[in-house]
């Protein structure tokens, strides 16, 4: 009888000594209770507690901790139902909220997550939906760190893993992909069409200036030759004139002799001309020549002339 006593006593004082002692490792905190009220919070370490006064209450991580958002269908703004999932980060900053303030923190956060997963995707288009994958995760932080900051909780991250579409939607998206693809290179196709076609107009724009530029330019010259050859002639008419003038009427039938030998080098020089026909007015041509040569040998005959010495007079 006496050992079992003895016995007894050993085991209360053990459990006195495990109730009195507390250690709490690192990256934890343990709330105490005083007659089932939160006192205060154990910092990792040792503590001692007073048995059947105090107790430890909750045993709150503080790590930060990954929740992973299972897959959910999400209805968007453009009535296009997508397969979602995520994943947050979060940690707790006040153990005594995190384990007052709600019942199951794990769960509770779970849910809102969701329920807000929900909201931003059903305010957007698909396409905006799968483009803005930064702003949709930015949104979801801000939305749910301020409803869990009253039970104690910092969300440090969410993260969109993945938004799937049906697969009838993915063949339409592939579909609408292809077209756009197709319309950007019949466009570019126009478009190198289109300037082909203003570099060749302005191609034969510039040989047509340029032609009109040398027409020009050989009008200009043959006027200006024209110009010379008519004032030539006045030049040459006005020698015979002048000459006329003096008494000298050779030069006269060589004037018409010459443009009468012109205008049968002319006639001669035609294509289709077989034979040639002069007129009877042919022979004045061979008088004019005459008078020519009668002219060439006079002048000829003054220059060769000695000089006449006349004797001196007595």
């Amino acid at each position: 009888m006496g050992q079992i006593l003895a016995l007894v006593i050993v085991i209360v004082v053990v459990i006195g000594i495990a109730k009195l002692v507390r250690i709490v490792p690192q990256g934890f905190e343990w709330t105490v209770e005083t007659f089932g009220k939160y006192t205060r919070t154990l910092s990792p370490g040792l503590h001692f507690l007073i048995p059947i006064y105090q107790a430890v209450g909750r045993k709150i991580n503080m790590m930060e901790q990954v929740l992973d958002v299972p897959s959910q269908d999400v209805i968007t703004k453009d009535n296009a139902v997508v397969r979602v999932d995520g994943v947050v980060f979060y940690q707790v900053l006040d153990a005594s909220k995190a384990a007052y303030e709600v019942s199951n923190l794990e769960q509770a956060s779970l849910a809102l997550v969701m329920t807000n997963i929900r909201t931003v995707l059903g305010s957007l288009d698909l396409d905006e939906s799968l483009s803005q994958r930064d702003a949709i995760n930015a949104k979801l932080l801000r939305v749910v760190d301020e409803a869990t900051h009253p039970w104690g909780v910092k969300v440090n991250r969410i993260e969109i893993k993945d938004i799937a579409p049906p697969r009838d939607l993915i063949d339409a998206m592939a579909r609408q992909m292809k077209a756009e693809r197709e319309k950007r290179a019949n466009i570019l196709d126009a478009e190198g069409f289109r300037q082909a076609a203003i570099l060749k107009a302005e191609g034969e724009k510039q040989s047509v200036i340029l032609a009109a530029e040398g027409e020009k330019e050989a009008a200009f010259r043959a006027a200006e030759a024209r110009e010379r050859s008519a004032e030539a002639e006045a030049k040459a008419t006005q020698m015979v004139s002048d000459s006329i003038a003096n008494g000298n009427v050779n030069a006269l039938n060589y004037f018409v002799a010459n443009n009468y030998v012109e205008a049968l080098k002319e006639m001669a020089k035609s294509p289709n001309q077989k034979m040639l026909l002069l007129p009877i007015e042919a022979t004045g041509i061979l008088g004019s020549l005459a008078g020519i040569a009668e002219l060439a040998k006079e002048s000829l005959g003054q220059q060769a002339k000695p000089a006449v010495i006349q004797p001196p007079s007595r």
